[in-house]
């Protein structure tokens, strides 16, 4: 009741104030007519006018009315100065106050029910640095102050807090815009508006937002640094600790511009992706995928056959490959790039400090201007009773234990539904394992709309793998030589017999051993940066999936060039890094890719969107190739054809994706696409023939009518 009456309130007052056209007052016109009045009742009134001026400023900024800015300029018309800026300043803070209660008490709790976990994040920043964020906001003109008040209000930021920094915050503006007013007052003719006071009012307008933002930035980094001695030469301008996708990348940037940088790798050059990941995952992908071949021949005419081979031999492969990339990635590439390659221990033991635990022993300590933490990720190991007496392997481990085999585990139990563990169970179960695949939520591969989580189900399924969703995994257990992971569904427990355990239920950032702790970085599963991927001190960057979001190499890639330029060039200018078109896949047969949003997060979002499918059984090339299952499927906004995100489920999705990321990234829409000439007959016509799905829904019906009469007028108005 006490909100509606609030609203009524404001309602009111917002309201009486445009029906009795006050607004008019509010102009730079009506200021320079009405001030010889105004002076007269100043010079009447000395306590009474600037009560009712302080008054109706308060009005004004509480009820976020238009004006504001004309109200400044005319405190300094009207009373000069000092006084202007005492009654401005203050006014406005409380006025700005009062806006950001209405809002909080208003708008805050329905707000939070329903947007409540993503303002989650806001929330822990606002608590974090919340008298910063909004200092900074104070600094930008280009944020109208009114909703300043009206989105802070929504957040949990201290009201006092909210105040002091808003008083000073807005403190540098209100000096400069009634300054401009007290010149204001002068102007006589258009020609006064040229008065060198009045430029240089405005320019110190223009210029104060930059000068106060490096002012902030300046005793953001005191503050940092409190306690720590700079060097005052160093040993390198860039240290990077990790040689995985990020720590490469950020180290061969550096390199190139003719920065000196040392890379620490403690163990494999590479990272995970080559060794433990991509590379030898898809090198197995592809033998399950010839075996599967063979042993459906008979869909291509050919005689099926069911394939022998030596399991060993596969994963001797498997090896091969990585040798075979290896080179790419290998210290002696990077040393003749220019890069000082390091095998060993990093420890960040100051902000421009690493000491280097050596692999052959010694130690090296070197200083550095900036620093690059690319440390990688690692298998996420659950809390499970037993589990370390069951011989367990994981994504990281299974390459070495398994090439050991001869021939694939007899019983393979995958615990954990995501894009891993999907990827090696389908793999393995085309390899003659008998693979039961366990997730404790009620679908694989959940981040992807249930009609692609379903359909990859029914392919894997189809393949031979037991995929048991809604099965919690409560513990293993053992019998003699027997081995049991005990799970509950349904509120009943059963337990699976396995020979091999692959535990696959997600990847962790690495957040100790090097010196996080010490430094006091903070970390919440990643590192925590902020846009310019800065850690809490702004020399030191994290990248790739120790800062997350997205745990792909070419995200970790992408995320290095910014880390590195930001770290070498920060002084001069700094990039925000860009994850508004990160595409991804999943390598089960047929292939799951994506980009954007999906039509599940569309509806979560509120957004009035349409979708534009294609079924690949309609496409000449599938049909040849035996390879129909599957579609693509954009979403665009209502009637445009703008891509908001695109879904390829089907063979070589993975590569046809790339088009729609494309178009992503430079702004083209499907119309672009439907005018772009494609090679016929490929997979790649399926995008073409999806934007033609839209441009068909869209057609002009009237033009279209009107052709038709045109086209029957040409005929002699004859109609056959």
């Amino acid at each position: 009741m006490k909100r509606v009456l609030i609203v009524a309130i404001i309602a009111a007052l917002f309201a009486t104030f445009f029906a009795l056209g006050l607004n008019d007052y509010l102009t730079l016109e009506q200021l320079k007519n009405s001030q010889a009045q105004f002076d007269q009742w100043l010079e009447a009134y000395p306590l009474a006018v600037p009560l009712v001026f302080f008054a109706v400023y308060v009005l004004v900024t509480a009820l976020s009315l238009p004006g504001a800015a004309i109200m400044t300029l005319a405190g300094g018309a009207l009373f000069g100065l000092a006084q202007g800026l005492l009654l401005v300043s203050f006014a406005s803070s409380i006025g700005a106050t009062l806006a950001f209660l209405a809002a909080r008490f208003v708008l805050r709790n329905s707000v939070e029910n329903r947007f409540g976990d993503r303002l989650k994040a806001i929330n822990r920043g606002v608590d974090r640095e919340g008298a910063f964020y909004l200092f900074t906001l104070r600094l930008v003109p280009v944020f109208p102050f009114f909703i300043i008040n009206l989105v802070m209000g929504l957040t949990r930021l201290n009201v006092w807090t909210f105040y002091w920094v808003s008083q000073l915050g807005m403190l540098g503006g209100t000096i400069v815009y009634v300054n401009a007013g007290t010149q204001l007052a002068e102007i006589e003719s258009v020609g006064g508006i040229f008065s060198p006071a009045l430029i240089l009012s405005f320019v110190l307008l223009g210029v104060f937002p930059w000068v106060a933002k490096a002012i902030v930035r300046f005793v953001q980094r005191k503050r940092v640094y409190k306690g720590w001695q700079k060097p005052t030469k160093f040993d390198r301008n860039l240290v990077v600790i990790g040689g995985g996708a990020g720590g490469l990348v950020s180290a061969y940037i550096a390199a190139t511009v003719k920065a000196k940088v040392t890379l620490v790798e403690a163990h494999k050059m590479g990272g995970d992706c080559l060794n433990y990941g991509c590379v030898p995952s898809k090198a197995l992908i592809k033998s399950a995928k010839v075996a599967h071949q063979m042993s459906h021949a008979n869909e291509y005419g050919l005689t099926a056959t069911q394939p022998e081979f030596s399991f060993r031999a596969v994963m001797d492969r498997v090896h091969r490959v990585i040798k075979e990339v290896e080179p790419h990635d290998s210290v002696e590439r990077y040393t003749s790039l220019g890069v000082d390659v390091v095998q060993g221990y990093a420890t960040i033991v100051d902000p421009w400090t690493v000491d280097i635990a050596l692999n052959d022993g010694g130690t090296q300590r070197l200083t550095t201007r900036s620093i690059v933490i690319a440390a990688g990720a690692q298998p996420l190991i659950p809390e499970l009773p037993g589990l370390e007496d069951s011989d367990y392997v994981t994504s990281d481990t299974l390459w070495d234990r398994f090439a050991e085999l001869d021939t694939p585990p007899k019983r393979l139990i995958v615990l954990g539904g995501g894009p891993i563990g999907s990827e090696l169970s389908h793999a393995f179960a085309r390899l003659g394992s008998q693979v039961s695949q366990v997730e404790r939520g009620e679908r694989i591969m959940a981040k992807e709309d249930k009609e692609v989580s379903e359909l990859a189900r029914q392919a894997m399924a189809a393949d031979g793998v037991s995929v048991l969703t809604e099965h919690e995994a409560l513990r293993c257990e053992r019998e003699g030589d027997e081995k049991f992971l005990v799970v509950k569904h349904q509120g009943l427990e059963k337990r699976l017999p396995f020979d091999q355990l692959l535990v696959a239920v997600g990847r962790k950032a690495r957040l100790t051993g090097y010196g996080l702790e010490t430094l006091g970085i903070r970390t919440e599963r990643t590192v925590i940066t902020n846009e310019y991927l800065e850690t809490l001190y702004p020399n030191i960057y994290a990248a790739g999936d120790v800062a997350g979001p997205y745990q792909f190499t070419h995200t970790a890639a992408h995320m290095a060039w910014y880390a590195a330029v930001n770290a070498l060039f920060g002084q001069f200018k700094r990039f925000k890094v860009d994850y508004r078109v990160i595409p991804w896949a999943t390598f089960v047969d047929p292939e799951v890719a994506r980009v954007g949003i999906s039509e599940t997060e569309a509806i979560e979002q509120g957004i009035d969107y349409e979708i534009a499918r294609f079924e690949l059984d309609e496409l000449d090339r599938a049909i040849a190739d035996s390879a129909t299952t599957g579609f693509i499927k954009v979403i665009t906004p209502k009637g445009k054809d703008k891509i908001l995100g695109a879904v390829i489920v089907g063979a070589e999705a993975s590569n046809l994706l790339t088009e729609f990321v494309l178009a992503m990234r430079h702004g083209l829409g499907l119309n672009k696409i439907l005018g772009t000439i494609h090679t016929y007959p490929t997979l790649s016509e399926a995008n073409k023939y999806t934007a033609g799905e839209w441009k068909k829904a869209h057609k002009p019906e009237t033009v279209l009518k009107w052709l038709e009469k045109y086209h029957t007028w040409k005929r002699g108005g004859a109609k056959k």
